[in-house]
């Protein structure tokens, strides 16, 4: 049975992820307020994103690996950037650290340069 993962915009700005193996159905009852707690609170929603699948666990595992991205990182995929996706996977600990000391403090600052030879 196919799958579909499909990103949902609510009234409020915010993003939903989800899957299902029949979109047209899902994005019926998230509209009527039969979806997750997330959208029923948060109506109307706009279906912005979507992939298929050839089965309903492919478009499951996919949901997972989304849900844990960034706002900007979704917002990539979602407006087509895939070259952007790898840079906007680094978390803080792929960043060289920029160390500010106060007078009994001292504390580390985040860099915007990548260390070279992390993975990506």
């Amino acid at each position: 049975m196919k799958g579909w993962l499909y990103i949902l915009e609510c009234a409020d700005g915010t993003y939903y992820t989800g899957s299902t193996n029949n979109l047209d159905i899902r994005l019926e009852q998230h509209q009527i307020g039969e979806g997750a707690n997330h959208t029923k609170k948060r109506l109307p929603v706009k279906l912005i994103y979507s992939e298929e699948y050839q089965r309903i666990d492919e478009a499951y595992y996919r949901v997972k690996q989304v849900e844990g991205w960034s706002r900007k990182k979704k917002e990539a995929l979602i407006n087509g950037d895939h070259n952007l996706l790898p840079a906007l996977a680094k978390n803080y600990t792929q960043y060289p650290r920029n160390v500010v000391s106060t007078s009994s403090t001292t504390v580390d600052v985040p860099s915007s340069e990548p260390v070279e030879g992390g993975s990506y």
